[in-house]
């Protein structure tokens, strides 16, 4: 019998690349994806299974060294890496975004390197103003001629409205699993929540789907749930695609929300389509996704400075999530060189303790090595939040 629920995404998550390859062998096209500001409905849509694709803590970065600096994203070094070593051999393409002035460097180079028989880039905006708004719709039309072409297939309304509506429903599963993290203590770890997550991005949406039906009925229904400890925390950050990562912030604590991009961040909210489909997609990836590479601009006015007033704009959805997961703490958890989150640090910081919330900053490398330093880290957090 197959495996299903939590042993099927420990299945998945250890070996993400099989089921993509299964299809592939049966003629589906795959694409992969970095970055979680890529629309995937335009792909599901069009009869194409989107890979998320992620780096890899244990693998020394041995091939990105003849053409990245060693200064460089670790998480993007790690991804051009696995593809420069043939990891990532069963994908027809790839499409990245400028999510960040890593990834848009990294991408000319994966373009070059990896020869794929697909590759697209979005230049995606960096403000949420209604004129960045029209220019990223007018970027998701581009992908889409280009996704025709290469898949030989057109786009209908009809496809596209299904493929948002699978897609709607995915988000509404996760949002239904971290809803299991309120109670005290919670009914999933985050550690199973890490490995669930990469598992769904690993799979076409219906499957990835399926398991989160699995999942969510296997939780409410166990008798053995996570213990609770010490405090209950919220992690904030660009992604934690490491389930040992998730571990060392657990080993005391319970890490209840995850606000980054293999966790809460890519699933909140729906596409709500009005009329336009394509806009109704530029107007969900470029509002909804709470990334920092964003400029949120202050509704204060341009005459008056008001910096509370300007933290509110920027991270006042954090306020509920504070209190109706009841949060103890904040880990903010950077990898090295990550210059977009790590600018926003002292404002996030500030916005946390406006809350009487404490918060930490921790920086990793991105590698096995640097979990040890951490685990030292969040211990030491703990001790100051009793």
């Amino acid at each position: 019998m197959a495996a299903k629920g939590l042993l099927r995404a420990e299945e998945v998550y250890h070996d993400p690349t099989r089921r993509v390859r299964e299809l592939r062998a049966k003629g589906k096209k795959v694409i992969g994806y970095p970055c979680v500001y890529v629309p995937l409905e335009l792909l599901a849509a069009l009869d194409i299974v989107p890979y998320r694709i992620c780096g890899e803590m244990r693998e020394p970065v041995t091939e990105a060294d003849r053409v990245l600096p060693a200064s460089f994203c670790p998480i993007m070094r790690s991804c051009l890496d696995c593809s420069l070593k043939g990891r990532h051999d069963f994908l027809d393409g790839t499409i990245t975004v400028h999510a960040s002035d890593p990834q848009e460097k990294t991408a000319r180079i994966w373009q070059s390197y990896t020869r794929l028989p697909y590759f697209h880039f979005i230049d995606m905006p960096g403000t949420t103003r209604t004129e960045a708004l029209e220019y990223f719709a007018s970027q998701l039309d581009g992908m889409v001629t280009t996704l025709e072409t290469f898949s030989g297939k057109k786009l209908s309304a009809d496809r596209l409205n299904k493929a948002i509506e699978a897609y709607n429903q995915q988000r509404l599963l996760v949002q239904s699993l971290f809803e299991l993290t309120k109670p005290s203590p919670p009914l999933v770890s985050g550690t199973e929540i890490v490995k669930v997550i990469k598992a769904v991005m690993s799979l076409p949406v219906d499957e990835g789907n399926q398991l989160l039906n699995e999942v969510l009925e296997e939780v409410k229904a166990r008798k053995e749930k996570p213990q609770a400890k010490r405090a209950r925390l919220l992690l904030w950050g660009s992604t934690t695609d490491d389930a040992a990562v998730m571990s060392i912030l657990e080993s005391n604590a319970n890490v209840v929300f995850a606000e980054d991009c293999a966790g809460y961040r890519p699933y909140r909210g729906k596409v709500i389509v009005a009329t336009d489909e394509v806009m109704a997609l530029a107007i969900h990836y470029l509002l909804e996704i709470t990334c920092a590479r964003t400029f949120v601009q202050s509704t204060a006015t341009p005459t008056k400075k008001d910096y509370q007033q300007d933290l509110q704009g920027r991270y006042g959805y954090l306020k509920s999530i504070i209190s109706d997961w009841k949060i103890d703490g904040v880990i903010l958890l950077l990898v090295r060189y990550c210059d977009p989150f790590a600018f926003e640090v002292p404002a996030v910081k500030d916005y946390f303790a406006s809350l009487g919330i404490p918060a930490t900053y921790i920086e990793y490398d991105y590698t096995e090595g640097s979990l040890a330093p951490m685990r030292t880290r969040v211990e030491a957090f703990l001790e100051t939040i009793g």
